[in-house]
């Protein structure tokens, strides 16, 4: 099968090596997208247990598209629609791109809708309903070049949602991107690991899920059971696999947040004991500036505010003064990982960074900045 994985810009090589390790054939990335192949069983595998990519799209057809009627025309011939789609199952249409005369995605995917549904009444006698929330198959129709691509989406929404997350702190980290980021650190559980300000927790939930195997779609209800060709020996097998991969009882060094708001420091409690984390991430309600790093070596990760969506922007530069500050009197030799959002605020930390990597924050240019403390 020809699939494409949507992921955070400036991720693609951690999502490329993560599909590769995973299965994949062929990984192909480029900016935002991945392509590749894989087998069913490697879909399966993918939606259960990939952490960086938010969205797998299985292509199913492709077709010249110079205008809404060669969509309509198109989207009838594209596949065998009484093999997908039954008259009793509902379905949503997503739209990307455009083309002659497709310049709304609105339009586009209603001239896809107007299209099935006609076929459906003429050949069936009756039509799907259109559900936009809980659809049972999920159509995603992409635009480029005079080309349409229709795929079926494997999830009815996005993979960063894992579940344990329903109480966040104020502008959080998506779980995919923390996911990422942490991968790109290298960390690999012998060295401590720290968030001074962790806020709903997301960083450090995501190093250690990853690092003991939790799979992260175990209780997610996946779209591809109502194809065709879902195959449930093939899934139950990927399925009990996944449960095998979990380590309990592994011993790992200090792992904490420190969280000033107590509230928030209470919700990424509930966070981590959601994710079955609780016996490895301790979560200390003060501020930084207060907080004894423990002895041995380790990481410090953050994602401070930057001024774009929380934070008073002239308070900012004082917390990230105090930030460097801290680093540099209490945890010489350590690595400092840092996602930066405004660049006139690192500035304040004092401290010049060894490494750097673009990557995006929903729609916020960040970098992910790595200091070496003296």
């Amino acid at each position: 099968m020809k699939l494409v994985a949507s992921i955070s810009q400036g991720l693609e090589k951690e999502g490329a090596k993560e599909l590769i390790q995973l299965g994949a054939k062929s990984v192909k990335a480029s900016r935002r997208h991945i392509l590749f192949e894989a087998d069913m069983a490697c879909l399966y595998r993918l939606h259960l247990r990939a952490r960086v990519s938010f969205r797998f799209l299985r292509e199913i057809s492709r077709f010249p598209c110079h205008g809404p009627n060669e969509l309509y025309i198109g989207v009838q011939r594209a596949i065998d629609w009484g093999n997908w789609l039954q008259p009793e199952k509902s379905f949503r249409v997503d739209v990307t791109g455009f083309g002659e005369g497709l310049s709304h995605t609105h339009f586009t995917a209603l001239k896809v809708k107007n299209a099935i549904v006609d076929l459906q009444r003429e050949r069936m006698g009756s039509r799907s309903s259109i559900d936009v929330k809980n659809p049972d198959i999920c159509f995603h129709l992409h635009l480029a070049n005079n080309q349409a691509v229709l795929s079926v989406d494997g999830c009815n929404s996005s993979l960063h949602k894992r579940g344990y997350r329903p109480a966040v702190g104020i502008a959080p980290i998506k779980e995919t991107l923390a996911a990422g980021l942490i991968r790109m650190t290298e960390w690999d559980g012998t060295k401590n690991l720290v968030d001074p300000l962790c806020g709903s927790g997301t960083f450090l939930i995501e190093a250690v899920s990853s690092l003991l195997g939790f799979a992260s779609g175990m209780d997610r209800k996946f779209l591809f059971k109502n194809w065709p060709d879902f195959d449930f020996s093939i899934w139950d097998k990927e399925f009990k696999m996944a449960q095998k991969m979990k380590i309990l009882n592994k011993k790992l060094p200090k792992i904490i947040g420190c969280e000033f708001d107590e509230n928030i420091a209470n919700s990424a409690r509930e966070n981590i004991r959601k994710a079955g984390l609780e016996n490895y991430i301790e979560i200390i309600n003060c501020p930084f500036q207060e907080f004894q790093l423990p002895t041995g070596l380790g990481l410090l990760v953050c994602n401070p505010p930057y001024g774009k969506r929380i934070g008073e922007e002239n308070k900012l530069p004082n917390l990230y003064k105090q930030l460097g500050q801290y680093c540099k009197q209490q945890a010489s030799g350590w690595d400092l990982w840092l996602l930066n959002g405004n660049p006139e605020l690192s500035k304040y930390l004092g401290m010049k960074a060894n490494r750097r990597f673009q990557v995006n924050n929903g729609s916020i240019d960040c970098r992910w900045l790595n200091y070496k403390i003296k």
